[in-house]
This record gives C-alpha cells, structure tokens and sequence, in this order.
C-alpha cells in the first residue's frame, strides 16, 4: 500500500484543523463483535491510523474509547476527554498525556482552543462515537476520515456516531479504494445552530 500521509493525500492544511478519524464496515457497525473498533481493523486501516497519528500535533480520544481499547502512550501527545476526569489505567501518570473535562460544547471548544493556543495546530481526534457527536454538535470538526472495511456484520454494534441528532453537512475531498477498502476524505460543514469552529 502506498504512504498515503507521505503523498500528500492526507496531507493538513495551513493554520488549525480538526480531524476525526473513524472505521466502520459495510453495513455501518463501528465495534466488532466484541464491542472494540480493533476487531473490525484491517491492515490497510492500521496503517492509515499510524501515519494520521504521526502527522498530527496531538491526538485528542474520548476516556470510555481509551479505557476500551488499551490506549497506551505514544509519540505524538494525547489528550483525554473525560466526564469522570480519570485517566485510564494504561494511560495514568504517562508523560503526553492529559485529561480535560468533557460533557459540554463550551469544555469542548475551550479544550481545542487551548491546543490550538498552544501551537499544537493539527488536532486527530480518534474517536469514540459520543465524542465525534460532541465535536460536530459543537461545530469543531473540519475533517471526517472514514475507513469502510469490506464486511457484513449484523446485530446490534454500535455506529460511528452516537447521541442525539446532528445534521452535519459532508463534502467528498477524496477516495480511495486498496482491496476493497475505502479510505475517505470528508469536509465537514457546521450543523445548523453551531457555532463557528474557530
């Protein structure tokens, strides 16, 4: 597979930005049947989610994600959004790694404006589902990369997007398909009532 961060296909603009990056299959489900986004991982998705990370200035995550999928430290810092304000246990006392408060639109954006104020520009949120919903509600997110894994499961799992409606405006920046993966690119639009992002 081609270095898709190193082609200038992921490549982040000037000034602050705001990108999400999730996975999902075919029909939608963001959890593999054991509930974690790394059951439903291919090769291709491991390796767009290192290169997005190690582009970026700072990964910002949802605590129930970290706590779920074993986050440990990493060399690009990380930021946990946290209701409980507890870091997750492989996370706590790590150099890299805060907690800032969530649970609001105003938290929310004080949080981005902080990292932003702090020269670290490019901002790689990782998800979880409430987290993205949060950001798009607060009218924060200026990138959506998807990752649809060539796979049919069913039952109940979760979507990308969890919390009550929001109708967030994309715009297909780019696309591109290896086995039968497709990695896209979204511009993300602000959602009726939200404020400016920056």
């Amino acid at each position: 597979m081609r270095t898709l961060v190193g082609d200038g296909s992921y490549a982040w603009p000037d000034g602050p930005w705001l990108r999400v990056n999730m996975v999902a299959t075919v029909d939608g489900s963001a959890q593999g049947p054991d509930g974690l986004t790394g059951s439903i991982n291919n090769e291709v998705d491991r390796e767009l989610f290192q290169q997005l990370r190690r582009s970026a200035d700072v990964v910002l995550v949802g605590g129930g994600t970290a706590r779920a999928e074993g986050y440990r430290p990493a060399s690009v810092p990380i930021v946990v959004v946290s209701r409980s304000g507890v870091l997750p246990p492989t996370l706590a006392g790590a150099d890299g790694v805060s907690v800032v408060p969530g649970g609001g639109a105003e938290e929310l954006r004080a949080t981005v404006a902080d990292l932003h104020a702090a020269g670290r520009q490019h901002v790689l949120c990782e998800g979880g589902p409430a987290l993205l919903h949060d950001l798009l509600a607060a009218g924060l997110v200026d990138e959506l990369c998807t990752t649809t894994v060539p796979r049919l499961l069913g039952g109940h799992a979760g979507r990308m997007l969890a919390g009550p409606g929001v109708d967030a405006p994309l715009t297909l920046a780019s696309l591109v398909e290896h086995e039968g993966t497709l990695l896209a690119r979204w511009r993300v639009g602000r959602p009726a009532g939200a404020a400016s992002r920056h």
